[in-house]
């Protein structure tokens, strides 16, 4: 084991997405992002030329599905842990992730926050050595692996509106101002616009000025691809 920065390597096809995880991984004290690839083929290549404590792995990859690198990385000798960040709810995938190193799982979107809290705890996990005194010690170091609760939410948002939000913005491939996505969603155009913007600082979405005709320009949201 490293005495050093855990080293991540950021496994996510979608290029704005990847930047921002690259992002948050340097902000964490203790680990440090050693690069980004948006294929497995491109995972692997990496896995073979650098040490890498960590995958903070997408699942769905545009050459293989996030599992099956696992597999076959195992397979290769490659020790990394991993962390899926996914879109994917299918709790039979969480379940056949145990078994191949994954030792959490970040549902896609989320915030700063939530990745750190994450880490953090893998780190707590990592950190642990020698020879346990007894079961209370090991129940303790495999519970650091594990969140108290949902991961909170910035004060005033709440994840029901957050999925409402998240859909609809999903269902118009064409983006949607904070006004048309308040009138669809049954909300206010502040409030729309918050989840909006929680939505792009997580990086599942992004904004863009959009001019009419008259008056100041109204701020367009699109969905990041996943």
């Amino acid at each position: 084991m490293t005495t050093g920065p855990i080293r991540v390597l950021v496994v996510e096809d979608d290029p704005v997405a990847a930047d921002a995880h690259v992002m948050y991984v340097d902000r964490v004290p203790g680990f440090t992002a050693v690069g980004k690839v948006h294929t497995g083929a491109q995972a692997r290549h990496v896995l073979d030329r650098t040490p890498v404590d960590l995958l903070l792995l997408d699942l769905h990859l545009p050459d293989t599905h996030g599992l099956r690198l696992a597999r076959s990385l195992r397979a290769a000798g490659h020790r990394a842990d991993v962390i899926a960040v996914t879109s994917a709810r299918d709790l039979a995938v969480v379940r056949e992730g145990v078994s191949l190193g994954v030792v959490q799982y970040v549902l896609k979107p989320f915030t700063f926050a939530t990745l750190r809290d994450r880490l953090v705890r893998y780190a707590e996990f990592r950190a642990a050595a020698g020879e346990a005194s007894g079961q209370a010690e090991v129940d303790r170091a495999l519970a650091a692996l594990r969140a108290p609760g949902p991961a909170a939410l910035p004060k005033g948002l709440s994840a029901p509106t957050l999925e409402r939000v998240t859909v609809t913005l999903r269902d118009h491939a064409d983006g949607l101002t904070a006004a048309k996505a308040a009138e669809a969603v049954g909300i206010s155009r502040i409030t729309a616009r918050r989840y909006l913007e929680h939505l792009v600082e997580a990086g599942r979405a992004a904004r863009a000025p959009q001019y009419g005709a008259v008056g100041r320009p109204e701020l367009q949201y699109r969905w990041v691809k996943s």
